[in-house]
């Protein structure tokens, strides 16, 4: 019998398997965490301190006592490993880009061509101020009010008031202008008007830095005319809303077409100021904080022209300060960074690059950074995790003894209509558009904010695309948008210590589920309860709810104020009361989905450590960070966040599961009885 040639190869192969008894298997090992054995770095504790006294210091107190902040940074925190790390993916994107053959016009030459323009320091100090010339001449030709108006009417020139398109709060499907206050230098008003020494130092720093910038321009007579523009700040510093009065819906909500905008506001020459921009056809405007617009445009009429130029001049530089020759960029750095926040040292050139990519042409880098460092399963892992967390705001709301119906009805509605987004866009911005120029980096910098203008105009009269990104893929951070009722989540936040796909349970859901929680739970904080589930501006609270809502809420932000990491300096509790909402809701509805996904079975303990422990263990170490002073401060009068260490402490204190899980008793720092306990979402 004849044997094909493929029977032989198997016979002969069966021949050495009888003559040799195969190896077993070796034992697949279980992928392990990022962090220790489970997710949380147990090294880090000081279990010498009783987590119902401090439990951010038993979570993190080794951690705290050893870090240091690093001398180009303004804090450090759990977060900096993750944010080196993408700097360092981005920046091998970036050289696999210069190094490759691009089509000419693509995004991936675009984005090449813009980081050599950033990195060739010989060539932006060889070239000096002649890229700016034009614009500075602008300025100094202007004789009048009238082109007074034309420099305001432009991309280029600051001014006390600004505009934007964006969705309208009354028919989320189109666009509209948004109108708001403007015009400051420094942080916020309160750098203006707050008494203290600490404050002297700051007024005396910008005023050191305004008068350089004159010097670099060989201005005749620098001193003078930096007094020139901090007396004209000090100005509408005087007629700017606070931060937290800025954050009132009702009080920023405020519908107008354009014969009211100009009977409002008269000192503004519209039809010039919005022809210059391209908005010449706009007709439905929304003003924000209104006296402080009508009264910055007063002062556009009574203050002298030769004000107006010297502040048009100076925050023009500013504003280019570090696309320039290295001696504007140090006293930009100097000012902004060492006065105001403390930071000891410039970031490296490459990493201050990455972020100008990200902010000039972010979608063109995204796309690459998403086929390399975001997996497939990733997405769809976080998707159940959302889902997750749907399902237990949906329990949360449904058992919520203090809504009544028709107010637990209308919530019910909202929630159903979350749209939630991860990882990366759908559509892909097109940045065929972008004028980018090798060598010629100022110009590719107004060009980038010239095309993310131009854009947003160009969109006046189309329907609001719902699938449009504000923030790019890389981006370690995550957003609610009240008016599509959207929450968002991009690649560059779905990694550990965030969301770790080999950690236990309890750790994603004390992380990742807690910041998903805190992003759903925008839509009911004190302003996003302001809209409903279409996003419009509509009150859909019956008057008790509505009632015990804003009871509620105030005794949270009392809470709050307690927290005093300065001297002489608490916690705002009204600016940040929207992101402490969250921070409870989302921590809350992170537990109770948490519990869900255990499906009534117990939790294992690890390490030692119940499920509970380790849910809430989690959530403390992401919010692990030491910060400047300068920087706190400026964090705690300007932004709505807390601070890290508030973040990760006063939540807990509200949580009835995180006092059983420690045994947190009366007499313990931290405790708070059971009626003082703040329960919303």
């Amino acid at each position: 019998m004849r044997f094909s040639q493929l029977s032989i190869f198997f016979a002969a192969a069966l021949l050495a398997a009888c003559g040799k008894q195969p190896e077993p298997p070796k034992p697949v090992e279980a992928p392990k965490p990022a962090i220790g054995t489970f997710g949380v770095d147990v090294t880090q504790m000081d279990t010498s301190v009783k987590p119902g006294d401090d439990f951010y210091r038993y979570v993190n107190g080794k951690w705290l006592d050893t870090a240091t902040i690093p001398a180009d940074k303004s804090f450090n925190g759990t977060i900096n490993a993750v944010i080196e790390k993408n700097e360092a993916n981005l920046h091998a994107i970036v050289d696999e880009l210069a190094a490759a053959k691009n089509a000419p016009g693509s995004v991936d030459q675009k984005v090449a061509d813009l980081y050599a323009s950033w990195m060739d320091e010989a060539g932006i100090e060889a070239r000096g101020l002649d890229p700016i010339k034009p614009y500075l001449e602008q300025i100094s030709n202007a004789k009048d009010r009238a082109d007074l108006m034309k420099l305001v009417g432009t991309i280029d020139f600051q001014a006390p008031i600004g505009v934007s398109v964006d969705a309208d709060a009354a028919d989320p499907t189109r666009y509209t202008v948004w109108v708001t206050q403007s015009g400051l230098g420094m942080p916020n008003r309160d750098y203006y008007i707050n008494k203290g020494a600490k404050f002297d130092a700051y007024r005396a720093a910008y005023l050191a830095y305004v008068t350089k910038i004159f010097e670099l321009l060989q201005d005749p007579n620098p001193a003078a005319s930096a007094k020139r523009v901090i007396a004209l700040e000090n100005k509408i510093a005087q007629v700017a809303w606070t931060d937290t009065r800025r954050r009132s819906i009702s009080e920023t909500n405020n519908p107008m077409d354009l014969a009211a905008l100009k009977k409002y506001v008269p000192g503004v020459d519209w039809d010039v100021v919005l022809g210059g921009v391209g908005l010449g056809d706009a007709k439905n405007f929304i003003v924000n904080e209104t006296t402080a617009i009508r009264d910055g445009g007063k002062l556009l009429v009574s203050e002298p022209m030769a004000d107006w130029k010297a502040y048009m001049t100076f925050h023009f530089v500013d504003a280019y300060a570090t696309d320039l020759p290295k001696a504007f960029d140090d006293a930009q750095f100097a000012f902004h960074s060492k006065a105001l926040r403390g930071i000891e040292q410039q970031r490296d050139r490459w990493k201050r690059g990455i972020a100008m990519l990200d902010d000039s042409i972010g979608e063109g880098l995204g796309q690459v950074y998403v086929r390399k460092h975001f997996p497939p399963e990733n997405k769809a892992k976080m998707e159940d995790l959302i889902g997750n967390l749907r399902a237990a705001l949906k329990q949360r709301l449904t058992q919520a003894a203090w809504m009544d119906d028709a107010t637990r009805a209308e919530a019910l509605k909202k929630l159903d209509s979350f749209e939630a987004r991860v990882g990366y866009p759908d559509k892909w911005r097109d940045y065929s558009a972008l004028v980018v120029e090798r060598g010629k980096h100022f110009e590719n910098a107004r060009n980038a904010r010239l095309f993310e203008w131009e854009r947003r105009v160009k969109r006046l009269k189309d329907p609001v695309d719902r699938s449009e990104w504000d923030m790019t893929p890389q981006t370690l951070d995550a957003y609610y948008n009240p008016l599509k009722n959207q929450i968002t989540f991009p690649a560059g936040i779905l990694q550990p210590p965030m969301f770790d796909p080999n950690a236990d349970a309890a750790v994603n859901y004390g992380a990742i589920g807690a910041i998903i929680g805190h992003e759903i739970g925008h839509g009911f904080d004190d302003q996003g309860r302001e809209f409903d589930s279409s996003g419009k501006v509509r009150n859909w609270w019956t008057p008790e709810t509505n009632a015990k809502f804003l009871a509620t809420t105030k005794n949270l932000g009392a809470l709050y104020h307690t927290y005093c990491p300065l001297e002489g300096a608490c916690v705002n509790g009204e600016l940040t009361m929207g992101e402490n909402i969250g921070d409870l809701g989302g921590l809350e509805m992170a537990y109770t989905a948490y519990q869900l996904s255990l499906k009534g079975q117990p939790a294992p303990v690890i390490d030692g450590f119940t499920g509970d422990q380790r849910f809430f263990l989690s959530f403390s170490q992401f919010w692990r960070a030491k910060m400047r002073d300068d920087a706190l401060r400026q964090l705690m009068l300007t932004n709505p966040h807390s601070p890290l260490g508030a973040r990760g402490t006063y939540p807990l204190r509200n949580m009835d599961a995180w006092y059983a899980a420690f045994d947190v008793k009366p007499g313990d720092k931290m405790y708070l009885k059971p009626e003082e306990r703040v329960h919303i979402w």
